[in-house]
């Protein structure tokens, strides 16, 4: 399915003013979705009959320092093909773009459950925040870590204190009888 009928097919559940196609070298089609309408147009790919792209596989930003608007968030999506799921099996790349000097914009973890950990990691690595977000917290960086570092204007040279953490609240003796009273679990079951 081209980017084309794809369009035709959104602008009968949304207005296509927000929509606009773009040709890429890889053969999958491609959209740009204005920042206003992207939960609109995202549930309407996923609950339009012809088009049923109920499968989010990865989204994932990118950076463009120094062009505005700074980042892009790209959103992969799949229809299956199966029934339920759409005609035949279908692939989309919907891209928005997404200003430097606020970088914010709305959760689609309401349409696609799975979204969630990874506008997680968006926010956590970009600094990218996501309206209506369910859970929006740091995950791979600890939660006092100063600035984001996939940015491109990230500096490379990271001078901050090592971090150190308390140690268990077990005594050695206390850690040696749990780990042997787990052996003597496995052993007896």
């Amino acid at each position: 399915m081209e980017s084309a009928a794809i369009i035709e097919a959104l602008s009968r559940t949304v207005p296509a003013t927000g929509v606009e196609a773009v040709a890429s070298g890889d053969g999958m089609p491609t959209l740009y979705v204005g920042l206003d309408r992207l939960v609109d147009t995202c549930r309407a790919l996923r609950d339009t009959p012809e088009l049923r792209f109920a499968f989010l596989s990865d989204l994932f930003p990118v950076d463009y320092l120094p062009r505005e608007p700074r980042f892009e968030i790209v959103y992969l999506l799949a229809s299956l093909g199966t029934a339920g799921f759409g005609d035949t099996p279908k692939r989309l790349r919907v891209k928005v773009r997404v200003p430097g000097t606020h970088p914010t914009v709305q959760s689609v973890s309401s349409v696609w459950p799975a979204a969630g950990w990874s506008e997680r990691e968006a926010y956590d690595l970009f600094g990218i925040h996501f309206s209506d977000h369910p859970d929006l917290r740091r995950i791979l960086m600890p939660d006092d870590w100063e600035g984001y570092p996939l940015r491109k204007d990230y500096p490379v040279q990271i001078n901050q204190p090592v971090k150190t953490y308390e140690p268990l609240q077990v005594s050695q003796e206390q850690f040696v009888a749990n780990i042997e009273a787990t052996r003597d679990r496995a052993r007896s079951d």
